[in-house]
């Protein structure tokens, strides 16, 4: 006879144990207990006399797997019965790879999984062989860049089984790095000679072998009764098909994830699959819903609600938190001074007797950090940062230290190697368009030179060069003239360097992804930034980074922990800081999309998961609202802050957390559809006065004088048809949209 389950678990907890054993789909909200429900699944069904040997456990990763391990051999313990298999993607492939082999049906290979290193070099020498003629000196800048594109391109195609030439039509890769097509297959015709396989590999080819062939889907088909996944929303085409052959007609299969926690579409990851291809793959799957949150309170997860109810693409799942939850406090600041407001939190945390190490600061672009971890390191404020990031080890840093050094007057104290490292740091910032061979020459020559290094510039015979080479060296020169002896606040030389130079044009010519440039230059905004509140001249300036660099060199680890939000699924902080909630960060907008719908849905989601790490306190970093229309728009508060409702969420969840003896609470805050339905779960009667719905009493984006599109900014209306509008853009940009979709780009200028 089963044991009693515990009285902590909910009737939901209850209801997903003791279900019978069908087609399920589990949508689990943030941090709602769906570990500790799945061990405590299969213990009931062992107890139910459930063979083992015919259960199966797919997790994401080894870290979730050997966690899950744990927690099931906890809630068994002492029972005496036998567990089951608890695999991940990779292990299950693998096993199937190896049987595959002695089947005949894929070719032997080593035991030696190939390393990164491994497919890295090998990457590295196929771009030198097959990149084009025109891209050759790039590879040399950016060796490292082009190599992680190219061998995360490799495993990005075998997230499918779609053609590689349609895997680089769907990422959006520029023309010119056409090559990576030619370079997949050239890499898999090494790989397949050397008899090594990856560890994609250990899904794609089992995978295409299955695809192919009846008597592999025989053979690997119908051996389970049961099988579990964890983490659905993360599942990419080559697992969804993978489990999908395993199942075959006779395993029930249970999925468990969250739509709304989908954040990993650049590893192929898509919301469909729990969305709908499940349901579409596995007959009538039972529905079933994880709705109470164990790991915040009801402020959070009012913001959560109203926040991610904007999405389209998602189930109507409300999330609540448990009664058992801290009463999480969020705070909204509006500032113009970010980086202040982050140390002041961080001053009143420590005031506290709060670890820093209970504090997370979470970003939607590496970026964004810079100017904070500076401020960070000036006040020995520590902090941890995942390896090999960090402000002061970026080229952007090394190339304004040369800089510094050059225009404080530092190269005569300098040895004559570390003035050639100096000068090359400089012809690559930006890149002056000579050969590596010839660049490094004409860096060898200016380290003879204690000084005047842009009258050496200007003194070169530039009919001898090409005219684009040239052109950037007579620019060089001419602004470091102008810069000798500078006097001012270095970043008054930054950005007077950048102007002279054309930095930025140069750093958006050179770089991969638009998203590659525009890191790049929010990296030196945020240097720049950072300069201009220290208020430092040039030789100080040079001095305090070194400084900091050293200091940076010997972080430790514990402290503050800086990440991006694509790196939080999974963990929880005391405190949660979130910087940034601005138009141009998030959602980001660095350059047009096909689907903007699609990818502020998948913005949104970012923003979900991160206020959903979060259990005592919750800081959002947003800008004041705009006093005049003439401020440019990635400079106003994120869309998503009106979407949160914060000023309803503090105010309900301050409310819920002392209900009213009459179970009623009255606020007189305009109350939204979201608000209510929350309210009414809690046993409350929520009274105030009406919010407008979409549509309700506002004026549709082509009835208003001036409105804001996501992507090019603020514009008036000119024109207006039966299905479509005219705006134009203060830009002088004219264009035309459809009526039927306007409310997902614009806002109303006074909304």
């Amino acid at each position: 006879m089963p044991t009693p389950l515990p009285p902590y678990l909910t009737d939901e907890q209850r209801a997903i144990i003791t279900a019978d054993v069908d087609h399920a789909v589990i949508t689990a909200v943030a941090g709602s207990g769906k570990t500790t429900t799945l061990a405590w699944r299969i213990r009931y069904l062992l107890e139910q006399g459930q063979d083992p040997a015919r259960l199966l456990v797919l997790m994401f990763n080894r870290s979730a797997r050997q966690d899950f391990q744990a927690k099931l051999r906890h809630i068994t313990q002492g029972t005496g019965l036998r567990l089951p298999d608890i695999r991940t993607y990779h292990a299950m492939g693998y096993r199937l790879y190896r049987r595959f082999v002695q089947e005949g049906a894929l070719p032997p290979v080593s035991d030696q999984i190939l390393t990164d290193q491994e497919i890295n070099f090998q990457v590295w020498q196929l771009t030198r062989q097959l990149a084009p003629e025109h891209l050759q000196d790039e590879l040399k800048r950016n060796k490292k860049e082009l190599v992680e594109t190219a061998a995360g391109f490799i495993d990005r195609v075998k997230t499918t089984l779609s053609p590689v030439e349609v895997v680089f039509e769907q990422l959006g890769f520029s023309d010119k790095y056409q090559y990576l097509v030619d370079l997949f297959h050239s890499f898999e015709q090494w790989r397949k000679t050397q008899r090594r396989i990856s560890y994609a590999d250990m899904l794609y080819e089992p995978v295409s072998a299955i695809h192919q062939s009846s008597r592999l889907q025989r053979l690997v088909s119908n051996k389970m009764d049961l099988i579990l996944v964890d983490e659905y929303q993360d599942t990419n085409e080559i697992q969804h098909l993978l489990l999908r052959y395993v199942a075959g007609e006779r395993a029930r299969v249970t999925v468990v994830g969250d739509p709304d926690q989908t954040i990993y579409e650049f590893r192929g990851a898509r919301p469909e699959f729990i969305l709908n291809r499940f349901s579409d793959e596995f007959e009538s799957p039972r529905e079933l819903t994880l709705t109470y949150s164990f790991r915040y309170g009801h402020r959070v997860a009012l913001l959560a609600n109203h926040l991610i109810s904007h999405n389209t693409g998602r189930k109507d799942v409300l999330c609540h938190a448990h009664p058992s939850t801290p009463d999480t406090r969020i705070t909204l600041h509006e500032t113009e001074q970010e980086v202040d407001q982050v140390l002041a939190l961080l001053a009143h945390y420590q005031a506290q007797g709060t670890p820093l190490s209970d504090i997370a600061l979470l970003l939607r672009l590496w970026s964004q950090s810079v100017a904070i971890e500076l401020a960070l390191l000036a006040r020995q404020l520590p902090y941890v940062i995942d390896v090999g990031k960090g402000a002061l080890f970026t080229s952007e840093a090394a190339a304004l230290i040369a800089l510094l050094q050059v225009c404080s007057g530092q190269l005569p104290a300098m040895t004559p190697e570390a003035r050639f490292e100096t000068a090359r740091q400089l012809l690559r910032f930006p890149h002056v368009g000579l050969k590596e061979q010839e660049l490094n020459a004409l860096a060898r020559l200016l380290s003879q030179f204690q000084e005047h290094w842009g009258q050496r510039l200007l003194a070169l015979d530039f009919d001898a060069l090409p005219a684009v080479a040239g052109r950037k060296l007579k620019r060089l020169g001419t602004t470091l003239n102008t810069l000798a002896g500078f006097q001012g606040n270095a970043a008054s030389l930054l950005k007077q360097y950048s102007e002279g130079t054309e930095l930025n044009e140069g750093l958006r010519s050179l770089a991969l992804t638009h998203e590659a440039a525009d890191e790049r230059i929010a990296t030196l905004r945020g240097f720049q930034q950072y300069l201009q509140t220290a208020g430092l001249d040039s030789t100080a300036a040079l001095a305090h980074l070194q400084a900091l660099q050293a200091q940076a060199a010997q972080s430790g680890q514990t402290g503050v922990r800086l990440a991006t939000l694509h790196r939080t699924k999974g963990l929880e902080w005391p405190v949660v800081i979130l910087p940034g909630l601005q138009e141009k960060h998030l959602p980001y907008t660095g350059r047009p999309v096909e689907d903007l719908r699609s990818h502020i849905e998948a913005e949104r989601r970012l923003l979900y998961v991160g206020i959903t790490r979060s259990r005592q306190a919750l800081h959002l970093i947003t800008r004041p609202n705009p006093s005049s229309l003439a401020m440019a728009g990635e400079n106003d508060p994120s869309r998503f802050v009106a979407e949160l409702h914060a000023p309803l969420a503090d105010r309900l969840g301050a409310a819920l957390c002392a209900p009213d003896p009459q179970n009623s609470c009255t606020l007189e805050l305009p109350l939204t559809p979201i608000a209510k339905r929350y309210a009414a779960r809690a046993g409350i009667t929520l009274l105030g006065p009406e919010a407008n719905p979409v549509g309700e009493g506002t004026p549709a984006p082509w009835q208003a004088a001036r409105i804001r599109h996501s992507l090019f900014g603020r514009g008036s209306v000119t024109g207006e048809r039966d299905n479509a509008f005219d705006v134009t853009f203060d830009s002088g940009e004219q264009r035309s949209f459809s009526k039927q979709s306007a409310h997902l780009y614009f806002t109303l200028e006074n909304h």
